[in-house]
């Protein structure tokens, strides 16, 4: 009888767990996907589904490798993304019914189309093309001087450049990547002749662009769908429906509408999902210096855990480089192999071992604050003059006294001026942890990118660098406080 009371509880107890945890929903870097993302969450809320938004994830490999690993539960995705760039073994004009097949095996569901298709375009000023006698993408044949600025993703994806190019014929050599929002101001300031196109943006009609006829039909149909995952049918039926409910609910005028709301207008995600829902938005009232907590407590947790496990790692590292010149240098050049690492690479990197959020981007910090630490450490310890070494060994003091009485203390400036390096780096570099998905203030930072706004953008970047001023005064306070009075002196003079 108490064996059957148990493993009910254990029973009634998972599903209360089950219940409990929110469904999780990710979302791109452009804002339509931020939008969609909105929707699916107040869909969910609609079924009386805990779920919660992790916004502006990244790009289309992070979401897919975060759905993979389970960091996040469901995500919008497009069709031609999905023939061209993530199942490599299915047919560029694939349906629905075709990819979710493609799909099963890998444990990821996908809804019916939600009734609009975002395909690729290439667009160009509209006085600019008619000055030129531009309508269709092969006339780009005729002019090679036009420069051309492709979002970054467009430049490296197989359904992106590479392959218009080959399809056209295009011999333009004047092609940069640039952030898809910027590539528009680009545009308008004629510092590029074309660039890549959403046909769902809403700054088409905003800029007068004109969208060139693929006269060749290189781009394939991106009808917009939700990925889940597939456990979700068992675990959380009702969002799964809810997210189903939404398919054919949204032609392409009504995302366009949504779009310009959101870029054109000024108004929040939640604010326009809620209205195109027709329910009312869960704002949370929270009002600037409430972000700004927010954010802070984020940043410092990120710029502080991989700061204290980088000192722990790297003095000691710096003190074996210090005693042996071979261990020395092969301390040395790893440390400098991975600083030599791009931190946004480093960032991503890490998320098929850490997942996104928070951790990853720990140990891409605490990766980069070791160079600094063990290099200043080193160089503290070899630049103890020899006489005061002999002193020390004179007066019979064994290693490990003399390490921690006389050469730790000597070198102690020159530590600390490694920790405060490595610290002032991770408060500029930890910002990038907004791509993966680990908040601080990177977040008010990217999404002010993507939505041209530059309070938001300020919102970020002035906490951060007025936190990089602090930090690096509360260094040089604690490098007084802890020099010997008498070194302190020396020094002065």
């Amino acid at each position: 009888m108490k064996c059957w009371f148990i493993a009910a509880l254990a029973c009634l107890l998972s599903s209360m767990a089950v219940c409990a945890t929110p469904v999780r929903i990710g979302s791109k870097q452009f804002t339509e996907s931020v939008i969609l993302g909105e929707v699916a969450r107040l869909a969910a809320r609609q079924a009386d589904v805990p779920a919660q938004h992790q916004r502006e994830l990244g790009g289309t490999s992070i979401l897919w490798s975060a759905l993979q690993h389970g960091d996040i539960d469901a995500y919008p995705e497009y069709t031609g993304t999905l023939t061209h760039e993530l199942l490599k073994n299915v047919a560029a004009d694939a349906d629905i019914p075709t990819l979710r097949a493609a799909l099963k095996p890998l444990g990821v569901g996908i809804t019916d189309s939600l009734g609009f298709n975002d395909t690729y375009a290439i667009g160009m000023r509209e006085d600019r093309a008619a000055q030129l006698g531009i309508r269709r993408i092969s006339d780009l044949t005729a002019h090679p001087e036009l420069r051309f600025g492709f979002s970054n993703e467009f430049m490296d994806r197989t359904d992106g450049w590479p392959g218009l190019r080959q399809r056209y014929g295009l011999a333009q050599t004047q092609v940069r990547g640039l952030d898809h929002i910027l590539s528009y101001r680009a545009l308008s300031t004629n510092a590029v002749d074309a660039i890549d196109l959403y046909s769902t943006d809403a700054e088409i009609p905003y800029y007068h662009l004109r969208a060139l006829d693929d006269d060749k039909h290189y781009f394939p149909h991106y009808e917009a769908v939700y990925l889940y995952r597939l456990s979700l049918e068992q675990s959380s039926p009702a969002f799964v429906q809810a997210l189903r409910n939404l398919s054919g609910r949204i032609d392409e005028n009504a995302m366009r509408r949504m779009n310009a709301m959101v870029k054109l207008q000024g108004k929040k995600e939640t604010e326009v999902a809620a209205g195109f829902l027709g329910v009312q938005p869960d704002t949370d009232g929270a009002g600037l210096l409430s972000r700004l907590l927010k954010r802070t407590i984020e940043h410092l947790k990120l710029v502080l855990i991989s700061l204290g496990a980088a000192v722990l790692l790297a003095v000691p590292l710096g003190v074996f480089s210090a005693s042996s010149r071979r261990l020395g240098q092969a301390i040395m050049a790893a440390s400098g192999v991975l600083q030599t690492i791009p931190s946004l690479a480093m960032f991503v990197f890490m998320i098929p071992f850490f997942g996104i959020g928070t951790w990853p981007a720990i140990v891409a910090l605490f990766l980069y604050s070791l160079l600094p630490i063990v290099r200043n450490t080193y160089t503290g310890l070899v630049g103890i003059p020899p006489d005061l070494r002999e002193s020390a060994a004179a007066l019979g003091l064994p290693p490990g006294v003399r390490l921690r009485r006389v050469e730790l203390p000597m070198a102690m400036r020159s530590i600390l001026a490694g920790v405060k390096t490595a610290a002032v780096i991770n408060v500029g570099t930890a910002t990038l942890g907004a791509l993966i998905g680990a908040g601080g203030y990177g977040q008010p930072i990217v999404t002010g990118i993507r939505l041209d706004d530059t309070g938001l953008i300020l919102e970020g970047a002035i906490p951060a660098a007025l936190m990089a001023l602090i930090v690096q005064g509360l260094f040089e306070g604690i490098e007084r406080w802890l020099t010997p009075r008498g070194m302190r002196l020396e020094a002065r003079q």
